[in-house]
């Protein structure tokens, strides 16, 4: 594993830096959370989906609006709520008269970025309409399958169970996230610069963009390349085989997890300049990709708590 640390970075230096200022952008836009950001940055070279939970009112969207910004994608909002159905985010299909045929109409799912705002507000029925995006990146309406624009991301915000109105999401829809963060109540510094400064959404809607489409896509193809020795693959699995052993887990982590895992490691070390991952990046993500997978043995259980025991269970050879 040591050895591997000579290895040259895998970015070129203009590309490292361009990728340095725009996850510095998105820190000055949402304060005092400099890591949650970094993992934000790691869901999205990894290819994947974020999950964000927390009370109203703590950068949830901010967050996603200062991401979409910053990376130059395309941006759709969809706001969940209790009425909303499948077609509303799909799309529907509408009888055109003058063609004598029915024209596809895309909804807001296809974008490059698309924030399903407060995601379990909705049924069931209408969260489960994402199942076939987050996936395979298509959606099929009427019998016919539509590609949707590439990169494509899905960050949802959700308010915890306890607050009225909502609708948990199964665990099949939960394993479409790559990640579930969390923000917090900043820190007094951060708060009293919020208080003193401009207005969020002012700000965002100033910012240019530091990365576009395609360099995403070209980080995107990057992060697949960043090496992961026998070693680490080693330490992935005994995590893996400890959350399906580990007391108070009724159901452990799935060999999809493991790659989801490996994959959020790669981009974690590219960000930091690295051409190969070492147990520090998957020890840095573990517990937010860990702990939505885990169904606890008995209500008293949580995920984020497990998923810290696993991490300390198992050390590093």
């Amino acid at each position: 594993m040591h050895a591997l640390t000579k290895n040259p970075p895998i970015l070129t230096e203009p590309v490292q830096a361009a990728l340095a200022a725009a996850i510095a952008q998105v820190e000055q836009l949402v304060l005092g959370k400099p890591r949650q950001v970094r993992l934000a940055f790691a869901c999205l070279l990894a290819g994947g989906h974020l999950l964000i939970e927390d009370l109203p009112g703590l950068g949830k969207t901010t967050l996603a609006h200062a991401l979409a910004a910053t990376v130059g994608l395309e941006f759709q909002r969809t706001q969940f709520t209790s009425d909303l159905l499948p077609s509303d985010i799909l799309g529907v299909s509408v009888y055109d008269q003058s063609q004598q045929a029915f024209r596809f109409h895309p909804g807001p799912v296809f974008t490059q970025l698309l924030l399903a705002d407060e995601i379990n507000r909705a049924p069931p029925r209408t969260q489960s309409a994402l199942l076939e995006a987050m996936a395979e990146r298509t959606v099929s309406v009427d019998g016919t399958t539509h590609e949707l624009p590439r990169p494509f991301m899905v960050i949802a915000t959700q308010n915890p169970l306890d607050l009225a109105g909502t609708f948990p999401l199964p665990d099949s829809q939960l394993d479409r996230f790559l990640l579930r963060l969390t923000l917090g109540y900043p820190d007094s510094r951060a708060e009293r610069e919020m208080l003193a400064g401009e207005d969020r959404r002012e700000m965002i809607s100033q910012v240019r963009p530091r990365i576009d489409a395609a360099g995403v896509l070209a980080l995107c193809k990057a992060v697949r390349t960043v090496h992961a020795s026998d070693a680490l693959l080693d330490y992935v699995q005994r995590l893996l085989e400890q959350s399906r052993r580990q007391a108070g887990v009724k159901v452990g982590l799935s060999p999809r997890a493991g790659l989801a895992l490996l994959q959020a490691a790669r981009a974690h070390a590219l960000i930091a300049g690295r051409g190969h991952a070492l147990p520090d990046d998957v020890q840095s993500l573990f517990v937010e990709i860990a702990s939505h997978r885990l169904a606890p043995d008995g209500e008293d259980g949580h995920g984020e708590r497990l998923a810290k025991d696993i991490l300390r269970v198992i050390a590093v050879d």
